[in-house]
């Protein structure tokens, strides 16, 4: 019997704030223009420092600024307008800068592509989180799809899974299959991807490594009919509840002894995901998606190890045990 599930591996980034994301690539943006012109004998950015951190200021001034809670409609309007003010100076600020960094690539780009393949993907970093302020100076409602949640780790996604205490997570969703003696099958790190869209495809990849699966419990987020209809032909027995209200069938069939005891034994997965997060994968140091699928992996191989040692140590003590029995 197998059991799956999914949890959040965050990725290591801060709170994905828009004149935080600005303040990052601006700040990458100069510091490859001045070591750039450094290497090629020019001074035009050696004041590089000095600007980041009068960038920086700007930023803090728009961040320490906070909405009226006033019920007066003045004051309201009047601490909007400082907001918007201080958010255009920031603007302007940081659009000085861009220029700069796009003349200095402009000059030296036939130099050194590589660098100027980073200061390019910077300025259109820097570029975006631009357009995205102005439209929310102008109150428009950013669309979630265009949202940038990170430009070190563009892979984190924006996850709320209802958790208490935990309403959002930046990262990716990875689901595991456990077996019956805890054992790690498979995972899958999940991209753009929910519980349900891969039910089906991962049951499919552990069966190619074990043909001999034959059951799998997943809880109601993995439900969907197609999800039902296409993993009772993979497999003998399939508990995974449904969502919403349940048919007269439906009742029966989840009500049976056989579906109750193994839907109880579901939470067991729990603990290899705890066990996972205790020992480092909570949070993902690697960067890059490259680095994240490998970071889980690992990770993932090592509870495989700690699992079997543990296994092996229970069997040493028994063995023990009996030896002493039979000594004594």
């Amino acid at each position: 019997m197998a059991r799956g599930n999914s949890f959040v591996v965050e990725t290591n980034v801060h709170f994905p704030a828009d004149t935080s994301q600005l303040f990052d690539a601006i700040r990458k943006a100069i510091k490859v223009c001045a070591k750039w012109s450094f290497d090629e004998g020019l001074s035009q950015w050696r004041q590089y420092d000095h600007n980041i951190r009068h960038i920086k200021r700007m930023r803090r001034v728009v961040q320490q600024l906070k909405h009226s809670t006033s019920k007066k409609p003045e004051k309201k309007a009047l601490k909007d307008q400082q907001i918007k003010q201080a958010l255009l100076d920031y603007l302007a600020a940081v659009d000085y800068q861009l220029q700069r960094a796009v003349r200095t690539g402009a000059e030296l780009g036939g130099l050194n592509p590589f660098r100027l393949s980073q200061l390019k993907g910077y300025i259109a970093h820097a570029e975006v989180q631009m357009g995205q302020i102005r439209r929310r100076i102008n109150e428009e409602v950013i669309p979630h799809a265009e949202k940038v949640f990170s430009i070190f780790q563009p892979h984190t996604e924006w996850i709320s899974k209802g958790k208490a205490g935990v309403p959002i997570e930046l990262g990716l969703r990875v689901c595991i299959i456990e077996d019956q003696y805890r054992f790690i099958l498979h995972h899958q790190v999940m991209e753009k991807v929910t519980d349900s869209d891969i039910a089906v495809s991962i049951i499919e990849e552990t069966k190619q490594r074990f043909p001999n699966l034959r059951s799998i419990s997943y809880d109601k987020g993995f439900h969907s009919p197609d999800n039902q209809r296409d993993l009772k032909v993979l497999l003998e027995r399939v508990v995974m509840p449904k969502k919403g209200k349940l048919s007269k069938i439906a009742k029966a069939h989840e009500s049976e002894p056989e579906f109750r005891k193994l839907r109880r034994q579901h939470s067991a997965v729990e603990s290899a995901i705890n066990a996972l997060e205790v020992h480092g994968l909570d949070i993902c140091l690697d960067h890059g998606i490259k680095g994240f699928n490998r970071y889980v992996a690992l990770a993932v191989l090592a509870r495989n190890i700690h699992r079997y040692e543990a296994l092996m140590f229970k069997q040493d003590a028994k063995r023990h045990r009996e030896l002493y029995k039979k000594t004594a």
